[in-house]
């Protein structure tokens, strides 16, 4: 009777397994994969007190079986069988049950709550035979770890020796056995049995959404909740991880790093995804470990590999995983140092990373700290320039996706399509009579609008790399910085105020006794920087009225227009002459309160602002670059000679800058490398 019929007689008779049932575990595997359920797996569980040890035996391969094919069936296992009569039964078998049965225990013990993973663990510890359980050593390192976890321990030691000599061996096969060992000694399990590792790593990498994805996708959306048994659950795995840890980092000075960096190596991509998450588990539970200068030898074995991985890794989780290992690196003064040996490869990619990670951000504030500027971590070259003088000087400029739209003081609108150093004209239109002033994007991304002297706003889809005119709109004045919204465009008129214009209605004029220089819309507030100095902010839904800044009379026969105005995290950013002590000011947008300045000495003519970067364009042909946060200078870029910056575009991810000047000349200048 081969294992399969064994099962169904089980089954149907509700008694014992014949002994014969050892003899086909193939056919056994097929049919379990077909019968798992809750009365089935309670059948073959009761076969595990039987008298007869064979049948025991049976029993144990066919439920080894299960857990392989379903890993859900462990819970009712490790709740229902009885351990005690299948630990006996380890002295009396042969070498190849008793290696079964060691994997049996080793897979029960992979359960979602790590208070049922001890409860199990020390049933195993109390009534088996320490001596046996010996020859799965990830089996062993759990059951010693129950005692004190820093007393010394041979089990322990010849345990994590047997890893790390896999992990050395030539046998990839065993060396990725060794590595998933490791995984799971983490003891953090899915429902079904898979180590959470993962997933855990990505949520102290602070990648939140993307932690939160796997736990769902693993069925684990219930250990999301702030639930008393969950924060019971976190406490006792945490416990769990310090002492695991501990054991294996702290063995032999940090013996396991050197092995884990040979698996690195490796061209297996499932031997090198399991040695990365292994290693940067270990490295980063030594912040929470004492520090008996592990910590060095682990940066000494891993960081070069770590720094590549970063680097040139394909898939985000394993940069994120290279990120998390070397912030713990740069926990020490050497390590911080050795990380800023490779700074211009490690900030490129954290910028990359930032979006979706505050510790990326976190990393890259800190790295700045630890430099007497920030210059080491901004390099700009221009990677390309380009003559438009065929149709005279550029006025306006957007940047949307990978394509750059300019207009031109002879009516036309170019598309330019730019990737890596080439930047070409893909499409050109000429629709407008007189200057392009003015170019908008809608929020949507599908709607080009075009302001122009001929007293017309035009409306365009964006249909790939062409341009379709929707739409027209007499506006029976000349358009100078338009913005554009849902339902209302705006634009300083050739005189003073604000022109309002409802896509649907009458045009009206606001603030109709300031001439208005630069314009910014953010949120329904409309902000006006003022031939006077004078900066207002309109709310366009009740039309009212504040004062930022108030307007000066003329500074020695003099004007100080504000040419420029950026809002940008809840800061109003305006740009004008230095004669105040700053070129530009910063305010708060919440009270008006004047929070910050920036020192330059240059008249500001235009300013774009990116994460972490202000970008001021001058009436002198050059471009200076301060940091956001420190409000200090980090360089300066020579565009032309005498010619005023009066446009300035950034890529969405604010790494490429494309600038216009009169000289007829488009520059487009990479802030990355």
């Amino acid at each position: 009777m081969d294992m399969a019929e064994a099962l169904l007689m089980a089954i149907k008779r509700e008694k014992m397994i014949s002994f014969k049932c050892v003899e086909d575990h193939k056919n056994a595997s097929l049919i379990v994969s077909s019968m798992i359920s809750e009365r089935v797996i309670e059948s073959v569980i009761a076969s595990l007190e039987s008298e007869l040890v064979e049948e025991r035996t049976a029993a144990v391969g066919i439920l080894l079986r299960g857990m392989e094919e379903d890993g859900h069936c462990r819970n009712v296992i490790a709740e229902k069988a009885m351990l005690v009569p299948v630990l006996e039964s380890f002295l009396v078998v042969s070498d190849v049950e008793q290696f079964e049965i060691v994997q049996f225990l080793y897979e029960l013990v992979k359960l979602s709550r790590r208070s049922c993973i001890e409860r199990l663990l020390r049933i195993i510890k109390d009534d088996g035979s320490s001596g046996a359980v010996a020859h799965y050593w990830g089996l062993l390192l759990q059951l010693d770890l129950l005692v004190e976890p820093r007393k010394m321990s041979i089990y322990r030691e010849e345990a994590i020796d047997a890893l790390i000599s896999c992990l050395k061996c030539d046998f990839p096969r065993i060396q990725l056995l060794a590595a998933e060992t490791i995984l799971a000694l983490q003891g953090r399990f899915s429902a079904s049995g898979r180590s959470l590792a993962r997933a855990f790593l990505l949520k102290h990498a602070r990648m939140n959404k993307r932690y939160r994805a796997l736990m769902r996708a693993e069925q684990m959306g219930n250990a999301l909740e702030d639930s008393e048994d969950n924060l019971e659950e976190e406490k006792a795995a945490n416990e769990w991880e310090r002492k695991i840890a501990y054991s294996l980092a702290s063995h032999e000075f940090g013996l396991l790093f050197e092995a884990l960096a040979e698996g690195l190596k490796s061209r297996d991509l499932e031997l090198f995804s399991a040695c990365l998450i292994s290693a940067t588990w270990l490295i980063h539970m030594l912040s929470f470990l004492p520090d008996t200068g592990v910590r060095g030898a682990a940066r000494v074995c891993l960081l070069r590999q770590f720094i590549s991985i970063l680097k040139s890794a394909r898939h985000t989780d394993e940069r994120v995983f290279a990120m998390l290992a070397l912030r713990n690196f740069m926990h020490d003064p050497e390590g911080m140092h050795d990380v800023t040996l490779h700074i211009k490869d490690v900030v490129k990619t954290l910028r990359e990373l930032k979006k979706s990670s505050v510790l990326a951000y976190d990393m890259l504030k800190l790295l700045s700290d630890g430099q007497e500027s920030s210059v080491d971590m901004w390099s700009h070259k221009e990677l390309v320039q380009v003559d438009c003088a065929t149709n005279g000087e550029v006025l306006s400029i957007i940047y949307h996706k990978h394509l750059i739209f300019s207009g031109h003081s002879d009516g036309t609108i170019k598309v330019w399509e730019g990737s890596d150093r080439l930047l070409h004209p893909v499409n050109e239109f000429r629709e407008h009579s007189k200057a392009v002033t003015s170019l908008a994007i809608s929020n949507s991304g599908e709607r080009l609008y075009s302001g122009s002297l001929d007293k017309f706003i035009r409306v365009w889809a964006i249909r790939d790399r062409d341009l379709h005119c929707v739409e027209v709109h007499d506006t029976k004045e000349q358009v100078h910085n338009l913005i554009v919204s849902n339902t209302i465009a705006c634009f300083t008129p050739q005189g003073a105020g604000v022109k309002l214009l409802p896509w649907n209605g009458n045009s009206k004029l606001l603030n109709p006794n300031k001439h208005v220089r630069s314009l910014v819309q953010v949120q329904g507030k409309l902000y006006c920087g003022c031939n006077d100095s004078s900066i207002q902010e309109i709310d366009l839904a009740s039309g009212t009225l504040a004062t930022v800044q108030s307007g000066n009379k003329r500074l020695l026969g003099k004007a100080s227009p504000i040419y420029a105005v950026q809002v940008h995290d809840g800061l109003l950013y305006s740009g004008s002459t230095s004669a105040d002590g700053g070129a530009v000011k910063i305010w708060s947008t919440s009270n008006y309160n004047l929070v910050g300045s920036i020192p330059s000495m240059m008249e500001v003519r235009s300013m774009v602002i990116s994460a972490e970067l202000i970008y001021l364009g001058s009436k002198v042909g050059v471009v200076e670059i301060w940091s956001k946060e420190k409000l200090t200078k980090i360089g300066a870029l020579q565009i032309g000679t005498n010619s005023r910056v009066q446009c300035m575009a950034l890529d969405a991810d604010g790494e490429i800058l494309v600038v216009e000047h009169p000289m007829e000349k488009s520059r487009l200048g990479d802030l990355l490398e």
